[in-house]
């Protein structure tokens, strides 16, 4: 064909425009992004975002054990959720919740990923943290944290990454956010159970060895429907313990036994079982945070000790909020299944009517298994399967605190980390043996279910 004047002249006109637009299109993709990959960004957000539920776990009412651990678990599921376009050899795992309604990162744009998990950690700690949800004088204090850490980040990435990226990728950000959490509200046996953590319309059977609530306050029984609360991935069968011993008052008995062993372990502690016992005690709300939050901040220090990256950071965390969830739903599932009585009230009745705990107070469920040995297998069988079952870290949660022992303590693995957690409430006097080693079993069974997730 013979090119005319007219014709080449309509052809530089064509590549004029081509320029044009792609020199004044933000989001074009002619070249390769530098947001491309989630693995090239620091963990500074999560890590940030983390450390702050960890301040702020402390101070919340009515969201231990299991509150504080499902805020965990749909927070940061969310915020894995939110890059996964960004994670090439990682998946979504919408696949395996029909009722999650997830918008979609759009293919041909660019986002900033800690952009978007910022949007979306900012997003469900406002909702999951409400000013109710606090001890009495601290709610304005971390509602304040919470819009600064949002307003800092967001500062810093609208002037790096310039208005259009940043503004999609806050956008997305809160689209997952709000997606998550309309999700989270349907389980109605989760949402907003903060508020009413001792239902009065809850009344406990009556029977030999069965759980009473226990001195010195006698608090009414504690989230007693938690084990009907949704999973991330165990079933049915899974949130069923073995049956405990045999209940029996005879002085031949292996439950007596046990309880024997109790009262003679508190009362004579070594200094070494009552750091034990009150290094891995966090179950007193203004003082830590709790059992849930505790492997959060073991997670958030080998992160940091790895210098992982924000792929990594999202990963992990997901992971093991997930396993940690899902380990405290089967143990209260159990806990009000058995309904076995504490130790002080088995001791007190049958072999010393004066002997108290070494704990402050006793926790104001059934005993058996133990939750904190459920929840510290689980996710120390999650975090082995991602940094190695001979993985050895110094444990600094408490470092520096002097109102108990919470110097920092070593160990050789993650299961040796759980092991002595679960013992730690031996030594308390607030569980027997068998709450213990039933715990452990049932939480590294559960860790395990979490590492078959479809997560690569």
């Amino acid at each position: 064909m013979k090119i005319t004047i007219r014709h080449f002249s309509a052809l530089v006109a064509l590549v004029v425009a081509v320029l044009l637009f792609n020199a004044c299109n933000p989001d074009n993709k002619s070249t390769p992004s530098p947001y491309d990959l989630v693995a090239d960004q620091d963990a500074e957000v999560p890590q940030a975002w983390m450390g702050l539920f960890l301040e702020i776990d402390r101070y919340t009412k009515g969201y231990r054990p299991g509150p504080s651990a499902r805020a965990l678990a749909y927070i940061n599921f969310a915020a894995y959720e939110a890059c996964t376009r960004g994670m090439p050899e990682f998946k979504s795992l919408r696949e395996l919740y029909p009722d999650l309604n997830l918008p979609t990162a759009v293919q041909k744009d660019d986002y900033h990923w800690p952009s978007v998990a910022n949007a979306v950690y900012a997003t469900l700690f406002q909702k999951f943290f409400p000013s109710d949800a606090f001890l009495d004088g601290f709610a304005d204090e971390y509602l304040f944290k919470i819009a600064e850490l949002q307003q800092d980040f967001s500062e810093s990435f609208h002037e790096k990454v310039g208005g259009t990226i940043y503004q999609r990728s806050e956008e997305f950000g809160i689209a997952v956010a709000n997606a998550v959490w309309d999700w989270c509200r349907e389980d109605s046996f989760g949402h907003n159970s903060y508020l009413n953590p001792n239902p009065s319309s809850y009344e406990p059977p009556e029977g030999p060895g069965l759980w009473t609530p226990t001195p010195p306050d006698y608090t009414p029984a504690l989230f007693p429907s938690w084990g009907k609360v949704r999973t991330f991935t165990i079933s049915a069968a899974d949130k069923l313990a073995n049956p405990p011993l045999t209940f029996s008052q005879l002085q031949t008995s292996p439950f007596y036994a046990q309880a024997l062993a109790v009262r003679n372990t508190v009362d004579n502690l070594k200094f070494s079982e009552e750091w034990v016992a009150q290094f891995w005690s966090d179950d007193y709300p203004g003082l830590t945070f709790g059992p849930a939050a505790r492997w959060i901040s073991i997670t958030s220090q080998v992160l940091e000790s790895e210098n992982a990256n924000m792929e990594t950071a999202l990963y992990t965390f997901a992971k093991v909020s997930i396993a940690v969830h899902d380990a405290t739903i089967a143990a209260f599932h159990s806990k009000y299944t058995y309904n076995v009585e504490r130790p002080v009230t088995y001791i007190n009745r049958v072999i010393d009517t004066d002997w108290l705990p070494a704990a402050a107070s006793t926790p104001a469920f059934p005993a058996y298994p133990s939750g904190h040995a459920t929840m510290g297998a689980a996710a120390a069988e999650v975090l082995s399967h991602i940094f190695g079952y001979s993985y050895g870290m110094t444990d600094e949660s408490h470092k520096g605190r002097q109102e108990f022992y919470g110097m920092p303590r070593e160990f050789a693995s993650f299961y040796e980390m759980a092991e002595e957690n679960a013992l730690s409430g031996i030594y308390l006097g607030v569980h027997y043996q068998m709450d213990a080693d039933e715990g452990l079993k049932m939480g590294f069974d559960i860790g395990r279910k979490v590492n078959e997730m479809p997560f690569k």
